[in-house]
């Protein structure tokens, strides 16, 4: 399954701004905070002004939250922003301004959870680490046929327990992580989604 799934994607992955070869730990960090309950046309709209101002993260972790929040404008649920702001400030004075690789650290930070811990270890630092977000609960329900709603514990656990195991399997923890995440945003999608396109 992976092979296929991460072939698909080294075809039609989307050009983002924050996919880099090699991956900037940085740069991926501002990413997943601006991507939480954001479309991503609208990040792309934020993503490069918010680093011009803040090129890297001892940058945003010295600048006052009120410029933070005002970069920030237009992207809404401004807890965010000042998580960011608060991570960026633990990063440099906890980890002497480098982003760990490992997940658990990443979860110390304020304002990284499970999914973003797991999706700067794995598709920064290739680290067998699962992701799990709308977008791969409804692929990996779809694939193996299951209901049940996306917030229901048990449907959780499963989801979890699901991707840890393809990821582990996986040679590219960055890639099988990433490609699951396209698939739903752009083929396995909530309405009308294109199953003949689907590598799976």
């Amino acid at each position: 399954m992976s092979g296929a799934l991460c072939a698909w994607f080294a075809r039609s992955a989307r050009p983002l701004p924050w996919r880099t070869v090699p991956r900037d730990p940085y740069r991926s960090l501002v990413s997943e905070f601006m991507l939480q309950q954001t479309q991503v046309s609208r990040v792309l709209e934020k993503f490069e002004p918010f680093l011009a101002r803040f090129p890297d993260l001892r940058a945003l972790a010295s600048a006052d939250e009120s410029d933070v929040l005002a970069q920030w404008s237009g992207l809404g649920y401004y807890r965010r922003a000042r998580f960011l702001h608060r991570a960026a400030r633990t990063i440099v004075e906890e980890f002497s301004g480098e982003i760990p690789a490992d997940a658990g650290s990443l979860r110390s930070i304020p304002g990284i959870g499970r999914y973003t811990a797991g999706a700067i270890a794995s598709i920064v630092f290739e680290k067998p680490e699962p992701i799990v977000d709308g977008n791969v609960t409804r692929v990996l329900l779809r694939l193996h046929a299951r209901e049940g709603a996306a917030d229901e514990p048990g449907v959780v656990k499963w989801c979890w327990g699901t991707a840890s195991e393809l990821v582990k399997a996986a040679r590219s923890p960055a890639t099988l992580n990433e490609s699951l995440m396209e698939l739903g945003a752009v083929v396995c999608t909530p309405k009308g989604p294109r199953c003949t396109e689907c590598p799976l």
